[in-house]
């Protein structure tokens, strides 16, 4: 049977159709939201401020960015990486309701977690004094991605209103006025850090920061032994600077460890056969820079397999003459 012409055009027409229509049908939109953020808490740091903190959504849900709102208004966002944040410009002796909603790439966003409700204490406008720094800081690590610290309370003149936990001079954790412990978790394993604690009153005055306290996490399971250096110090005299460090146990000599000052590889230390030290380690730099530089110093050693460990913890000095 012969086909005319339109009849073939047309069949032509829905064949191609139907192929367009099928390879369409593979590709289904990403309309799936991320689940909402859990563990938000939501802390007065001063009388106009909230430090507002949760735990991050894990990466498999693709979240690219977090979005804060207050009483249902959106007040902040921050890229997925950031899961804290100050919200200031608010009202003193005002209760504020929070939440957080996480967003994924494809514009996906997620049910709001619980709300956390917080009130900002009165304002004192005159005042300018800081508060004390905690006289004592510990610190041990609960897990391979979680530490618990413990401090001083300290005083001030119009009342302590939070403390805050820095770590690499940044602040990662705000704790209540009535608190003096907290767990910091979202660590890394096998890893050293230095964590220090400032008390803040209702005007913003921050006060010096206690005494450091190092925790280092353990491996997580299955890691192996810690590969970050212990128990390292770095002092400064006059041409030089000594560091000293407990060698990791990686069932072999540790012959060779990079330094990192001021967050750059600067050099590798070697020792050669026959003169690797055992057990404590002491290695003195010849400075040139001029007195007053400072310098902040880190190490890590270098595996059996070819690899670079954990770092040690760092440590902060200035040069003398």
């Amino acid at each position: 049977m012969r086909r005319s012409a339109p009849t073939l055009a047309l069949f032509l027409a829905l064949a191609g159709l139907v192929g367009t229509a099928g390879l369409t049908a593979c590709t289904a939109p990403d309309d799936e939201p991320p689940p909402a953020p859990a563990g938000l808490t939501a802390q007065a740091g001063s009388a106009t401020s909230v430090h507002v903190m949760w735990d991050a959504v894990a990466q498999s849900h693709g979240v690219t960015r977090y979005r804060v709102f207050e009483g249902g208004r959106p007040v902040r966002e921050l890229p997925a990486d950031r899961t804290m944040v100050d919200v200031t410009g608010l009202t003193p002796l005002t209760g504020y309701a929070f939440t957080v909603r996480a967003e994924d790439a494809a514009g996906n966003l997620s049910a709001a977690g619980p709300e956390v409700r917080v009130t900002t204490p009165a304002a004192r406008a005159e005042d300018r004094s800081a508060p004390t720094a905690p006289a004592t800081t510990t610190g041990s690590a609960t897990g391979p991605r979680s530490a618990r610290l413990t401090w001083t309370p300290a005083t001030d003149d119009t009342g302590v209103t939070a403390y805050d936990v820095y770590q690499g001079g940044a602040r990662i954790h705000t704790a209540g006025p009535g608190e003096s412990a907290t767990t910091l978790s979202g660590l890394r394993p096998d890893t050293v850090y230095t964590f220090t604690v400032r008390a803040r009153d209702g005007a913003d005055n921050s006060s010096p920061d206690g005494p450091p306290v190092d925790v280092t996490t353990p491996p997580a399971s299955g890691d192996g032994p810690g590969t970050a250096p212990a128990g390292f110090t770095a002092t400064a005299s006059p041409g030089a600077v000594t560091l000293s460090w407990t060698a990791p146990d990686t069932g072999r000599e540790t012959s060779e460890y990079e330094l990192f000052v001021n967050g750059r590889s600067t050099t590798v230390v070697q020792f050669g056969a026959g003169a690797v030290p055992a057990g404590r380690v002491e290695h003195r730099l010849s400075v040139s820079e001029p007195a007053g530089t400072t310098w902040a110093v880190k190490l890590r050693a270098r595996l059996p397999d070819g690899n670079w460990g954990a770092f040690s913890a760092e440590r902060t000095i200035t040069l003398t003459p």
